[in-house]
């Protein structure tokens, strides 16, 4: 008697969760994000970016003759709080997927509770290796921070003939893999060519770098990576320009942004970042999706934002392909994807680990703004 009861609550809730996806009015995608605290200018990047990718599907008729709608909570970059919200949206908003659009300590927490429901989560930008180590519904479309420090590595050694090399790196998660990757390179394909000539840590709340940077003049590098958010790498470059630093400064996603701009003023002039958005692609959804942020925000867009609007458009065109909104069916649409047209360049394929396989841009700040300086293509470097 009790296994029929447990069966039929089971069935029930079944028919239940059935009726609620495909009976609601609206297709509901979950968003995290942080809206709040040092990491606010990439939480509003990302949901204004969704914002305007939401616009699009609705505009085109929405997805399986309904409308697409995404409940986004600020996570404020906190695992904890990522981990209550994740609950929330799964329980009580009932969302088909989600876009991790935050960093990765949260993104990494969140990652095994929608591989346990089945629930396909695609990560904006978030770079540790644990994101999609959760399992199978877990899937990438900002680079791994092993290829982006390879990246790094690369543009320092063959694009800019750079000998002697430091680094500075900041002290978390996101640093420490995009060092591994830098040094990864630097073993494999620059041995005889370049040296890592010093390596230096700083802690995530850091604001004055000088005495870092004192250590780096000292060693005279032709080239420093230079590895951080957006309001660690400001800093960085202002101070390193101020005291006389003359070598080339590479960055990565974490610096591009606005922000990073606005912080570093004059000395950002010629920074150089690894990132997955080109400002001078000529397609035209690409050069559509810039000039209608900066007019609808009155601020220039960045990659972060580009990454979450792949990622949400990615799950849509997942349940489009798939005509389902069953986790299971979602999931595989997004595996099976091949040749995708998105704003941060064509996704070549996901990975069997869910890792995104695409190009990765190379911009230089010139009057102001990111432009394009190169791209690297090598399968090797860009395949993770």
């Amino acid at each position: 008697m009790k296994r029929m009861k447990v069966f039929l609550f089971v069935l029930l809730f079944s028919v239940f969760s059935f009726t609620y996806a495909y009976g609601a009015d609206t297709i509901k995608i979950g968003l995290l994000a942080p809206l709040t605290g040092p990491a606010a200018a990439d939480g509003l990047s990302v949901q204004n970016s969704v914002k305007l990718a939401v616009e699009k599907v609705n505009s085109e008729g929405g997805l399986l003759g309904k409308k697409v709608d995404f409940v986004s909570y600020d996570d404020r970059a906190d695992p904890k709080e990522a981990v209550a919200l994740a609950r929330k949206l799964i329980e009580q908003d009932k969302i088909v997927a989600f876009v991790a659009g935050s960093y990765s300590a949260p993104t990494r927490a969140v990652a095994p509770i929608f591989q346990e429901e089945k629930i396909p989560l695609v990560a904006a930008y978030a770079v540790h290796p644990d994101v999609t180590k959760a399992g199978n519904y877990n899937f990438r479309n900002g680079f791994l921070g092993m290829v982006e420090g390879k990246a790094a590595a690369y543009v320092a050694v063959k694009l800019l003939k750079a000998k002697r090399i430091s680094l500075l790196v900041s002290d978390n998660d996101f640093g420490r893999t995009l060092s591994e990757g830098f040094k990864f390179y630097m073993d494999k394909y620059a041995k005889g060519v370049a040296t890592i000539v010093s390596q230096q840590a700083y802690p995530m709340q850091e604001k004055d770098f000088r005495a870092y940077l004192s250590k780096i003049k000292q060693d005279n590098p032709d080239a420093i990576f230079a590895s951080g958010y957006y309001f660690q790498t400001g800093p960085i470059v202002k101070q390193a320009r101020e005291m006389g630093i003359k070598a080339y400064i590479i960055g990565e996603e974490g610096a591009d942004s606005p922000k990073f701009l606005e912080i570093a003023g004059a000395s950002a002039e010629g920074f150089i970042i690894v990132t997955n958005l080109n400002r001078d692609d000529k397609r035209p959804e690409v050069q559509k999706f810039l000039t209608t942020y900066e007019s609808r925000y009155g601020i220039q867009p960045d990659m972060v934002g580009a990454s979450a609007y792949d990622a949400f458009m990615i799950i849509c065109d997942a349940i489009k392909r798939s005509k389902s909104l069953k986790g299971p069916d979602i999931r595989a649409a997004i595996a099976s994807i091949k040749n995708y047209n998105g704003l941060t360049g064509e996704i070549k394929r996901f990975t069997p680990e869910g890792e995104v396989v695409k190009d990765v841009q190379v911009q230089i700040v010139k009057n102001g703004r990111f432009r394009n300086f190169g791209v690297v293509k090598d399968p090797e470097l860009i395949t993770p």
